[in-house]
């Protein structure tokens, strides 16, 4: 660890899962005094194979990314959970680290992530394609093969593996698990949760309801028809059952409805 380096740390982090209101969620904790997060989501540092040297980090500039050192920062990247060493890279910067994980049905999670590549011009193939035979897209994945930041529609909604994971790097009392209907149908309630997980003030004012990146309202080549549906549950039906024996917090998605 760099000298400069020494002395605060981001404390928190939205670390999963894409798609799940983790947005949403930005927007809220943004509102609250004693947090600071930067004022665009996702810096995208521990999941940068690019810019930092992971032999030697340099923290500085994502310490930049934050300006008042009284307040607790914390900020959300939520492919985090997903990405290799992402949470190894976590654990070495801070052992302390909270880490925030909304979760959604992956049926649905799979759908609107595949909607919004679309929409974003990163993906030109049907939905129905892209989780059967474009799965083998991933293998082409650098640098690491398997894991992929456009085409793991699919792979991203492995919740048990990614818990497990987490669990093996942090302990639990570090990690709060919240379904994205609870965020959805009860804010106050989740952000006063959220504000005791981090041992902070909640809000002096009501909650908002908070509607954060909605799907583009454009013309989709596909829908999410019945065979589609069925393909995904089958898909994640075992990482599920393991999801739900390491998640006990209430609220969650247990992949048998959508959301």
């Amino acid at each position: 660890m760099r000298e400069a380096d020494a002395g605060k740390r981001v404390g928190f982090l939205i670390a999963g899962v894409q798609k799940a209101g983790t947005t949403a969620l930005h927007d809220y904790l943004s509102e609250l005094p004693a947090l600071e997060l930067p004022p665009v989501k996702e810096a995208h540092f521990f999941d940068n194979e690019e810019r930092v040297d992971w032999q030697a980090p340099d923290y500085s500039p994502y310490h930049a990314l934050f300006a008042d050192p009284s307040r607790l920062w914390g900020e959300a990247t939520p492919i985090y959970l997903y990405w290799p060493n992402a949470l190894e890279r976590i654990r070495a910067y801070n052992p302390a680290m909270k880490l925030i994980l909304l979760f959604r049905d992956p049926v649905e999670r799979a759908w609107s992530h595949w909607k919004m590549e679309y929409a974003r011009g990163k993906e030109t193939e049907p939905f129905g394609w892209c989780i059967r035979d474009g799965r083998a897209r991933m293998a082409e994945a650098r640098p690491y093969p398997g894991f992929h930041r456009v085409y793991s529609y699919v792979e991203r909604g492995f919740y048990g593996r990614q818990l497990a994971r987490a669990l093996e790097l942090f302990p639990r009392e570090q990690l709060l698990l919240l379904g994205s209907n609870a965020l959805r149908l009860d804010p106050e309630g989740t952000i006063g949760r959220i504000c005791d997980f981090l041992d902070t003030a909640p809000p002096d004012a009501p909650v908002q309801p908070k509607i954060s990146r909605p799907a583009a309202d454009i013309d989709y080549p596909a829908t999410l028809s019945d065979q589609d549906v069925t393909f995904l549950q089958r898909q994640f039906e075992d990482e599920m059952a393991h999801f739900r024996l390491l998640g006990d917090d209430e609220g969650l998605p247990t992949g048998a409805e959508l959301t």
